[in-house]
């Protein structure tokens, strides 16, 4: 009975080893030689490792310093890499006092590429934004995983997942392409594994996993790979300022400084929320106060705020930011919600990024109708304060809402289309305007068809507009059908309604155009023109702009590359216009013909132009 019952005892001793050594987490999983920066941090998380021996025994690889956290089960490894240092596998032992021994076979794998030969997004590039929970269901076997917390899927909750996967963005690749995009910006695909509302993909509970209701990341990988060889981009969706409140580390914070306001969250407390006066980044005059409560201030109450003051977790961020780019070769990163962490960091994380990937690309999230603000952050900026961010793009929030009030206000010496001329003439206060983005709706805010009161040939003329501005263009999905949210605006779960045939069944298909309306076929072909002249167009890319005050109800812009020239026309008139073509003398086009985007119909530069109410793009190049 005694030898029965040892038995027993060592088979548990040796369940519980297995088990312990299945919870051993170490961050970055991997990682490559040939980086400019050759150090590297390891976070490692394993029931009292802080009580264990380190060994490891690898040529040209050194443990520098071994950190302990405040919490016993964390290490935190600084190893140092040289030129020398070889690609291949080592095992990191950890010897515990009682006997126990524990490893990690750590790969060093040998980079595919050259940092300066990934390249970013820029004005050639025409984005297409995606939610993915809601474009496409490829593989409806992972829509529920039991595992997780959330295990609904419901269509008819417009907060509920809806079951939409990397596979479903993969396979319809082809249409994308198709209409003239370079770029797909999916939102998050990282692990959300929270209670409710977890399809839209910033409640990050882990930063190096995919969320299995998304897919795998040999998935991602495919869906970067597949991109890649259409000469095409994928943008990763990147949050440094939060994570979601179910984040595994939230259980076993590893220092008590790793999350803004830990004390009051250990304690049980309502978390205080972030005052979101990201002025408070500029400001001179900004009081301690207002700076500390909008930085350190949690977003919601289920994403905890990240303290990158803390010098661990601002190298867990960077070194995170780095794997992601490295794996799947990217072709830019927009980063959420610019303005709310430390922004000292922020300039740590950029710049470490482009000294890495000095091609690259990084679009910052800047929520502001003001461009000083908004051009505050783009590298190269002259800020009062000495600032550089290292950021080669930021949001262009102010050019948005010029658009929209444009075309919605009625036309008068201040107001109309005014807005455009005006907004576009705050460009000297932008470094570099072509490389700031520019946008007409997004995950956020309300579709543009919505918010132009539903007026396609408004829409139209939004859009167009958007085309053919000195920035890179993002459109949001659906945009291309005039998706609203007219029945609730603003409402994000209905912003973020499914892509009709997406799903099996579904009976309008916007990829096979079936059961579309004549306005959306007409627009959705409008649309796709206009993208693939640009695809194509020195001019729009990188050419001189010129534009003209508007006058009774008019305003042109002009793009010339060479012997390109791109004429912009938007009409608000309903009646048919006549535009006097020797205002536009400067250009020296007489004689030269036009060709309107839309129409094909043609025309000789002679004295005078007419025009139809509504949006015309004219061009000398075919």
């Amino acid at each position: 009975m005694k030898k029965l019952s040892k038995v027993v005892f060592l088979i548990f001793l040796f369940s519980l080893g297995k088990l312990h050594a299945q919870e051993l987490r170490v961050e970055p999983p991997n990682w490559w030689i040939g980086f400019e920066n050759q150090e590297l941090q390891l976070l490692v998380h394993y029931p009292n490792i802080s009580q264990a021996e380190v060994e490891m025994d690898y040529p040209n690889l050194s443990i520098d310093q071994i950190h302990n956290a405040d919490s016993e089960n964390y290490l935190f490894i600084d190893l140092s890499l040289n030129e020398n240092t070889p690609p291949g596998e080592f095992n990191l032992k950890f010897t515990f006092p009682n006997g126990e021994v524990v490893s990690y076979a750590y790969s060093l794998l040998a980079r595919e590429k050259k940092g300066s030969e990934i390249h970013g997004f820029d004005s050639s590039d025409a984005i297409y934004l995606i939610t993915p929970d809601r474009f496409a269901n490829a593989n409806p076997e992972n829509d529920i995983v039991e595992s997780l917390l959330e295990k609904t899927i419901d269509r008819a909750d417009d907060y509920a997942r809806h079951g939409g996967d990397i596979k479903g963005i993969t396979q319809h690749l082809d249409y994308i392409q198709d209409m003239g995009f370079t770029a797909v910006w999916p939102s998050p695909l990282l692990e959300n594994d929270m209670h409710r509302a977890s399809y839209h993909g910033y409640a990050i509970t882990d930063f190096y996993k995919v969320d299995p209701r998304f897919g795998t990341l040999s998935e991602y990988e495919n869906l970067a790979k597949q991109l890649q060889q259409k000469d095409m981009k994928l943008i990763m969706d990147m949050v440094a300022n939060h994570c979601g409140s179910e984040h595994w580390w939230m259980k076993d914070l590893p220092f008590s400084d790793w999350v803004n306001y830990q004390e009051e969250f250990e304690a049980g407390e309502k978390m205080p929320t972030s005052n979101h006066r990201r002025t408070t980044n500029q400001d001179r005059y900004a009081s301690e106060y207002d700076a500390a409560e909008m930085q350190k201030g949690w977003f919601v109450q289920t994403m905890p705020d990240l303290n990158q003051q803390n010098p661990f977790m601002a190298k867990y961020l960077i070194q995170n930011s780095i794997w992601w780019v490295e794996t799947l070769h990217l072709g830019g990163i927009r980063q959420d919600t610019y303005p709310y962490p430390d922004k000292h960091f922020m300039a740590d994380w950029a710049k470490a990024i482009m000294t890495e990937y000095p091609n690259f690309s990084i679009v910052g999230e800047e929520w502001s109708y003001n461009p000083l603000l908004v051009g505050y952050w783009q590298d190269g900026n002259h800020n009062y304060d000495g600032y550089r961010s290292y950021l080669t793009s930021t949001m262009d929030f102010p050019m948005q809402q010029n658009i929209v009030d444009a075309l919605n206000q009625e036309e008068s010496w201040d107001n109309g289309l005014v807005k455009i001329y005006e907004g576009l003439a705050n460009d000297f206060g932008y470094h570099s305007p072509k490389d700031i983005m520019i946008f007409a709706d997004n995950h956020d805010k309300s579709r543009i068809f919505t918010q132009l009161n539903e007026d396609v040939a408004n829409t139209k003329m939004a859009m167009g507009l958007l085309l053919t501005l000195p920035r890179i263009p993002q459109i949001y999905y659906g945009t291309e059908i005039l998706m609203d949210d007219t029945a609730k605006p603003g409402d994000h779960g209905l912003i973020r309604t499914d892509f009709p045939g997406g799903w099996k069944g579904d009976e309008v298909n916007v990829f096979k155009n079936q059961g579309l309306t004549e306005t959306q076929m007409d627009f959705k072909a409008f649309l796709k023109k206009v993208l693939n002249y640009r695809k194509h167009s020195k001019a729009i890319h990188e050419g001189k702009t010129i534009h003209f005050a508007p006058f009774d109800g008019v305003y042109v812009l002009f793009r010339q590359y060479e012997e390109e020239t791109v004429m912009l026309v938007l009409n608000k008139n309903e009646a048919s216009t006549t535009i006097v073509l020797s205002r536009f003398e400067e250009l020296n086009l007489n004689g030269k013909e036009f060709t309107n985007l839309d129409s094909n119909e043609s025309f000789i530069w002679k004295d005078e132009l007419q025009l139809n109410h509504g949006i015309h793009i004219f061009t000398t190049k075919q």
